[in-house]
This record gives C-alpha cells, sequence and structure tokens, in this order.
C-alpha cells in the first residue's frame, strides 16, 4: 500500500470538506508537493499538495464531502509508476477493434454532497448526447449552494442525457445512462475523444476555469474564453482569474444580443438576470439564520473625534517615523473595545448549546470587504497589543484578505467584531451579528455637526457609532454601558493609555 493522503484539519469549527476539483487523474505520476486536488469548506477554498513522489490512486471522487482525517487518496511508490506508465500505453498498441455494446445500462444519479445539501442544478454538460465516453472522463459540471463540482463517467460507452442543462435535481435524482460498452478502443469515426494523452491537441482543461476561478470570473462579469489559462493543459487558475480584466465596452456591446427597440423617447430599458453564485447563496442563508436564530437588537451613541483627531495629527508622522504604519483610528477604536470588554464580558461571551461561554481574552475580528465579498480575519489577543502592533496586524490581514491569500484560522475564532462602514460613507446601520459572537460594533463616517459644549453651539467632527447584540446573553444595561464606556475613552483617549 502507498502513502495515505488524508484530509488535514483546517479550522477547529470545520468537521468536513468537499472535494471541489481533482487536479490530477487516478494513475497520473506525481511529485512531492505538487498540487493534486482543490478543497473547499465552508469558509474558503484551499489546496491539497502530494507528500510523495509517485502515482496517485483516487479513493473518494470529485464532489464528495469527506470528513475530517478520512483518506481521499494514496500515492504509490516511484517504482510503481513506471509499471503503471507500461500498463497505461498497453492499449494504445493493442487496441484495434471497435467497443462491442454489452447490453448493460449504467444509471449516474445525483451524489450526496454535503449533509446540508439537498438539490443540485446541472450547470453545463461536456460532452454530447450520443458521445463514447471513458470511465472517469469529465461529462458535466454540478453546482450546490456551497460548491462547483465536476461529474465524471461511471462507466464506459454511449452516453444518454436525461437531465438538460440548468435543470434542478434533488439528491439521488437520475442524470443520465450510459450504454456500456468493452473491447476497445473509441471508433475512429466519433472524435469526441482522444486516447493520446501526450497530443498536443486541445483537451478538456484547456479554456476551463477550476471551481474557485469560475466563482471569481462570474463575479467579475468575465466570460472564460476571453481568459487564458497558465495551469495544466491549459486550466484557467485562481491566479488567471484574478488578473483577469474585463472586456472593452466596445467588445461587450458587440457580444451583447441587441436589445428589443425602444419606442418611446429616453434611456434604456434593458434588464438581465443573473443566476446567485454558490458563495452569495452561502451568505444569504447566513444571514437570515443570524436574524431567525438570535435576539438581535441595536443600540446607538455618538462621538466627538476632535480630541482623537487632534492627538493623531500631533503625532501620526512621529508614529510612521518610529514604527513604519500609520496610525489609524482603528487602533484607537480596537484599544477601548478591549478595555470595555473587560469591565463587561458578557458582550464579549457566546452561548453554546444550555451554556455561556466567557472569554478571558479579547480576539477582535475586523470586516474586511474584498472583490469576493466580505470577510473577517481576526486579530488575536488585541488586549495585550500596543497601538503599532495593532496597526500593523490591520494592515496584513486586510492585504491577505483583498488579495485572497487568508487562511481558514486567520477567519475563526473571533469573540467580538468591528466593521466599518463609514470608509464607504455610511451615516448610520444596524450591523448584524457574526455567529457566534454576541456582539459586533459598527463605525461610519465622519461628518461635522452642531452641538451644544459648554451651554455653547459648536461645529464638532461627530461618529455615529452602533453596538448590535444578542439579547439572550446582553442586557440592556451592560450594551448601553459598553458603548458610553467606548466613547468615553475615545472622547479622552488619555484614558486609553492610562487604562482608566
Amino acid at each position: 500500500m502507498g502513502i495515505q493522503i488524508k484530509v488535514p484539519t483546517v479550522g477547529e469549527s470545520i468537521s468536513e470538506v468537499t472535494i471541489a476539483n481533482w487536479l490530477k487523474k487516478d494513475g497520473d505520476t506525481v511529485k512531492l508537493d505538487e498540487v493534486i486536488a482543490e478543497l473547499e469548506s465552508d469558509k474558503a477554498t484551499f489546496e491539497l499538495t502530494a507528500q510523495s513522489d509517485g502515482v496517485l490512486k483516487i479513493l473518494k471522487p470529485q464532489g464528495s464531502t469527506v470528513p475530517i482525517g478520512e483518506a481521499i487518496c494514496e500515492i504509490e511508490p516511484s517504482g510503481a509508476a513506471t509499471k503503471a506508465d507500461a500498463k497505461a500505453s498497453t492499449p494504445v498498441t493493442v487496441a484495434a477493434e471497435a467497443p462491442k455494446a454489452t447490453g448493460g445500462i449504467k444509471e449516474m444519479k445525483v451524489p450526496a454532497v454535503g449533509e446540508s445539501i439537498t438539490e443540485v442544478t446541472i450547470s453545463t454538460w461536456l460532452k454530447k448526447d450520443g458521445d463514447f465516453v471513458k470511465t472517469d472522463d469529465i461529462i458535466a459540471e454540478v453546482e450546490s449552494d456551497k460548491a462547483t463540482f465536476e461529474l465524471p463517467a461511471e462507466a464506459t460507452g454511449i452516453l444518454r442525457i436525461v437531465a438538460k442543462e440548468k435543470t434542478t435535481l434533488p439528491i439521488g435524482g437520475l442524470i443520465c445512462k450510459i450504454e456500456i460498452m468493452e473491447g476497445g478502443a473509441q471508433p475512429a469515426a466519433t472524435p469526441t475523444v482522444s486516447s493520446n494523452n501526450g497530443s498536443t491537441d486541445k483537451t478538456y482543461a484547456s479554456g476551463h476555469p477550476s471551481p474557485a476561478a469560475a466563482k471569481i470570473l462570474d463575479e467579475k462579469g468575465i466570460a472564460a474564453n476571453q481568459v487564458q489559462g497558465s495551469g495544466v493543459g491549459g486550466r484557467i487558475t485562481k491566479e488567471d482569474a484574478s488578473k483577469a480584466q474585463a472586456a472593452p465596452a466596445a467588445e461587450k456591446k458587440a457580444a451583447t444580443p441587441s436589445a428589443p427597440p425602444v419606442i418611446a423617447q429616453g434611456g434604456s430599458r434593458n434588464k438581465r438576470n443573473e443566476k446567485m453564485t454558490s458563495l452569495r447563496k452561502t451568505i444569504a442563508k447566513r444571514l437570515v439564520s443570524v436574524k431567525n436564530e438570535t435576539a438581535m437588537l441595536t443600540t446607538f451613541n455618538e462621538v466627538d473625534m476632535k480630541p482623537l483627531m487632534d492627538l493623531r495629527g500631533k503625532y501620526k508622522d512621529k508614529f510612521k517615523e518610529k514604527y513604519g504604519v500609520g496610525l489609524g483610528f482603528m487602533s484607537f477604536f480596537t484599544k477601548a473595545v478591549c478595555a470595555a470588554l473587560k469591565e463587561f464580558p458578557a458582550v464579549n461571551a457566546s452561548i453554546n448549546g444550555d451554556e455561556i461561554i466567557y472569554h478571558d481574552y479579547c480576539d477582535v475580528s475586523i470586516a474586511v470587504s474584498t472583490p469576493r465579498g466580505l470577510v473577517v480575519p481576526v486579530i488575536r489577543n488585541a488586549e495585550a497589543l500596543s497601538f503599532d502592533q495593532i496597526e500593523s496586524e490591520v494592515v496584513r490581514l486586510a492585504t491577505k484578505g483583498r488579495d485572497g491569500k487568508l487562511s481558514i484560522e486567520e477567519m475563526t475564532g473571533g469573540t467580538f467584531s468591528i466593521t466599518n462602514g463609514g470608509v464607504f460613507g455610511s451615516m448610520l446601520s444596524t450591523p448584524i451579528l457574526n455567529p457566534p459572537q454576541s456582539a459586533i460594533l459598527g463605525m461610519h463616517n465622519i461628518v461635522e455637526r452642531p452641538i451644544a459644549k459648554n451651554g455653547e453651539v459648536v461645529i464638532r467632527p461627530i461618529m455615529y457609532l452602533a453596538l448590535s447584540y444578542d439579547h439572550r446573553i446582553v442586557d440592556g444595561r451592560e450594551s448601553v454601558s459598553f458603548l458610553v464606556r467606548v466613547k468615553e475613552m475615545l472622547e479622552d483617549p488619555g484614558r486609553l493609555i492610562l487604562g482608566v
């Protein structure tokens, strides 16, 4: 037996992953550290590498949901590679007669792809009805609400399609049938499948995106045929998709069917429908579940930002010169939040069944907007960090988030969240909880407003703060007192320095 490769531990809250894409086929020769598959959890997509040189033996097909620690493939020692290659070359020299029908029919049904998934959609047929297919040939792409995966043929023979493209089927539903054939290579008259693996002709991989790349292209509105693939066999990788640019407006217009003529004078009345991506479906379900499963409430307050802005303006150049990082508002808000969480531990707690878990540390999640959606990396033990350490962590995590390089560990385990809608111009909002956390602080834009100060009306830079919290854990007194405490420390930043 060769070396077994098992699903690695990818996060404390993740118990299973889905095999999104096999980048190597069963029987392929692989090298140490070569990427052989893409795995997906409900939080991220990551790559699986070979742990030795040898011949790959796939144990779990594409689309399978596999628990952590279970073997998904084996790698036979490199000595077996020569034997496998010799065996693979035999059919090329021996096969001369056409395959013969056996009379058997293989029905292919929708496989179980996850305990929470009840149906899938036939996204694309890669083979036509009546085509000759071989076992493990990729014949279709199937999409669930969590991932897109490829459907391999389960037998060799003639494909008979039952479910058309865009058809939604339940788990176990009939997708297609294969009229089983045996006894030789594909007939010469059927040019749909090439038996020469070393051919320079285009293969299925040519110009075809991986699942992760397909999501990025969908979000950018770029067609796969507009991107040059740099992966194996011309496959479009995640990096290719990230670098891809949309076609010029003139090209898009030429490729789009002309709209019906507008009778009345005025602007265009065109409209278009786009299928939701699996990532967007998952986000939608999670947001709805938060609203349905928590007693969420929001309280508001306002902060006079002048003292903080004056302090920052006075020392930001020296701070940058000494620490090599800019002095922003996030470090002040993080320090203020950590101090307030120590005084009101329920705001830093979470529910686990019939128990409340209180945390004696502050792992602060920072919401970061990326081209693929919102991600929430975590600043660990923020209560023990200095201002420059917090600013450095914010820059590091935000950069990795926008580049799509955050790991599972960097996005799990937070105890409290901060989101800043003010960078987009938001004046006021009710941020939604990040489960299982019990609270989230929303920052907003700074606007000069007239306020009463010592009996006089003065103009001050004001920011509205919003604290959304789970009323099952946090009472009104605690939530309001927490937000007032944050306000006091921001309006008198010297208290943050002295810890009073």
